[in-house]
């Protein structure tokens, strides 16, 4: 009983420490930067959540699962002042720091209890205190310098992928680093079937909401939730002894049925009409993502023609505006991406095309251009394998047991990053995620190794060293990243100022609705926890992933448009482009999309947004040159 409340007692003491950390670091944080969407695709899940969209607050954004897409526009529709989607982000980020520090925390009191300083030689247990806190203090110094240093640029600028990604890390860190398991005279105790399930339930909690908030990812990383899994089973021998199965197999059960319910949700949701658009958005993806260069203009032009896709319709493709022609369609998109798959992978050479990307991936594995991500990498399989010499005071067995497992996992990230390669696809976004989470489970091995070795006085210096380690890591990305964050925060107010002023022109024009060029507002990302009005907004872009979805049609109908192209005609929208999208390509390729559909215009700039935007307005010209209806600078 004393030592059950000792460990209560001690778990309150770790959660407000770990809490007082990670909310002063957030505060300081608060001061230096704002928080911001990194990208404006996170700002359209907003405004659709939100109701800003389509004006009411909808779980359809395409990118997270239904039924979180759900829960966040319910909370929109209880209280849409408050900014639900940025908190929920920033809460999943810092809250990983904060979990991953609290169990740091509580392995630096099992590191430094009673037992490990008889073990140590210290029969009297003096300075346990002093050293437990010193640890603990250690453990979470190391973790604010990592959110410094290492991951700075990811926690100012918050990016749904990544945060998913970061949700995976903390899952299998988690997982690795369980409480109960422990080192006893007759070997290693594991812990009971109930017992396990319980202890693993927070990493599987945080993997389905990875899951939930974008699948993607989630599932890209899963092999690393299974590598560790995969190890703990390794260590709970006998393998095949009855409880380990029904911990392990219970535990895959649990996993396969959170994300088969998740899935099966979501294609509830959608049903009818937004299965067919999922259809043309899976190949617009396609498309944009892998296959630029089919609809590029260097394209030919009789085979896109053959397709049904009109020398119009591929501009307009190519710059993205193509909400503004209604051809462009589910089959449309369908048979331009099976075109693509099979004109681009049937003349691919693959073996050479594996050989370069295999260069490539050993390039960036220890060259500076991922750096610090790599480095933190390396220096997490170096530190397993110090350790694992070091621990294994000359038993081969488990020094070779230590260096198969580095090896598998080296394996499956080796696998994982030449997928991501040969697809051609590896932004930030993907590789930095794959980076944390691998490190997450290097990490979670070395203190694996750390707990159940009983050479406790060179572990106590292993983690001191790689505490050292990794601080200097951070520091040196501290250093770098510091200045960069401050440059890019400066580009990202003054892109917004932009943006800020467009909404504010559109809203000041109630009666108009305006379409946006695509490339002259994709640079734009909203503030995290702004406060914004969550009203219905009458502007969209011309083109983008939620064009020609059941909410787009929703939104035109709000504002009495059937269709996009032909509402600029009409004079029931206008068209917004910035000065230098303007200057590079000009207007002809709307008026050539008139043209096609047997209609003369006149494009007309007739008012200023700000310094470098335009306000443009369409107008038919009948055959003997005369405006079918009037300008509006003549109004």
């Amino acid at each position: 009983m004393q030592l059950m409340g000792q460990r209560e007692t001690r778990g309150y003491e770790n959660c407000i420490l770990a809490f007082a950390v990670m909310g002063a670091g957030a505060l300081l944080m608060g001061f230096f930067f704002d928080f911001y969407f990194d990208m404006n695709d996170d700002t359209m899940m907003r405004d659709i959540m939100s109701g800003i969209y389509s004006g009411t607050p909808d779980g359809h954004n395409m990118q997270t699962l239904y039924p979180l897409g759900a829960l966040i526009a319910l909370c929109y529709r209880i209280y849409g002042a408050f900014p639900w989607y940025g908190a929920f982000l920033f809460l999943c980020q810092f809250g990983c720091f904060f979990l991953v520090g609290v169990r740091l925390c509580t392995l630096a009191d099992t590191f430094f209890d009673q037992k490990q300083a008889v073990l140590a030689g210290d029969s009297t247990g003096g300075g346990i205190i002093y050293r437990r806190f010193a640890g603990k203090l250690l453990c979470l110094l190391s973790m604010t310098f990592f959110q410094w240093g290492i991951w700075l640029i990811h926690t100012v600028n918050v990016q749904y992928t990544i945060t998913s990604g970061m949700l995976v890390g903390a899952a299998v860190f988690l997982f690795l680093t369980m409480q109960g398991g422990e080192v006893s005279g007759k070997g290693y105790k594991t812990l009971p079937v109930k017992v396990f399930l319980l202890g693993s339930l927070p990493s599987l909690l945080l993997f389905l909401l990875a899951f939930h908030l974008r699948s993607e990812m989630a599932l890209l990383t899963l092999p690393f939730l299974g590598l560790a899994g995969l190890l703990g089973w390794w260590t709970d021998r006998p393998v095949s002894e009855g409880n380990n199965l029904r911990k392990y197999g219970g535990l895959l059960f649990l996993l396969l049925a959170g994300m088969g319910l998740s899935i099966g949700a979501d294609s509830l949701a959608y049903g009818g009409e937004w299965r067919t658009f999922r259809q043309f958005f899976d190949d617009r993806t396609t498309i944009y993502d892998f296959y630029p260069e089919v609809i590029s203009k260097q394209s030919s032009d009789a085979e896109l023609e053959a397709l049904g896709v009109s020398y119009g319709a591929q501009i307009l493709l190519d710059n993205y505006n193509f909400g503004l022609d209604e051809r462009i369609d589910a089959q449309m998109l369908s048979d331009v991406a099976a075109y693509a798959k099979e004109h681009v992978d049937g003349t691919r050479d693959w073996s050479a095309d594996f050989k370069e990307k295999l260069l490539h991936y050993r390039y960036r594995s220890f060259h500076s251009g991922d750096a610090p991500y790599n480095f933190l990498v390396i220096f997490g399989y170096g530190t397993n394998l110090i350790a694992a010499v070091i621990l294994s005071r000359r038993d081969i067995r488990n020094l070779a047991a230590a260096g198969a497992q580095l090896f598998l996992i080296l394996a499956v990230r080796s696998a994982l990053w030449l997928f991501v390669l040969m697809r051609g696809r590896d932004p930030e976004r993907i590789t930095h995620p794959l980076y944390l989470v691998e490190f997450s489970l290097l990490m979670g091995m070395f203190w694996w190794q750390l707990r159940h070795s009983r050479a406790s006085t060179e572990a106590r210096r292993l983690l001191c060293g790689a505490a050292a380690v990794l601080l200097l890591l951070s520091f040196w990305g501290l250093w770098k990243g510091f200045p960069a964050v401050r440059a890019d925060q400066t580009k990202r107010q003054e892109r917004n100022r932009d943006w800020e002023a467009i909404d504010a022109y559109c809203r000041a024009h109630p009666d108009t609705f305006y379409l946006e060029d695509v490339y002259s507002t994709v640079a734009f990302s909203g503030k995290l926890l702004e406060r914004r009005e969550n009203t219905l907004a009458n502007y969209d872009i011309a083109g983008g992933w939620m064009c020609k979805s059941p909410l787009y049609r929703e939104k035109l109908a709000a504002f009495d448009i059937e269709e996009a192209g032909e509402a600029l005609a009409l004079g029931k929208a206008d068209f917004i482009m910035s000065d230098e999208e303007e200057g590079l390509r000009g207007l002809l390729w709307l008026a050539a999309f008139y043209a096609e559909n047997g209609m003369d215009v006149l494009i007309e700039e007739y008012d200023r947004i700000g310094e470098d935007y335009g306000v443009y307005q369409v107008i038919p010209v009948s055959a003997d040159g005369q405006y079918l209806r009037e300008m509006k600078w003549e109004q």
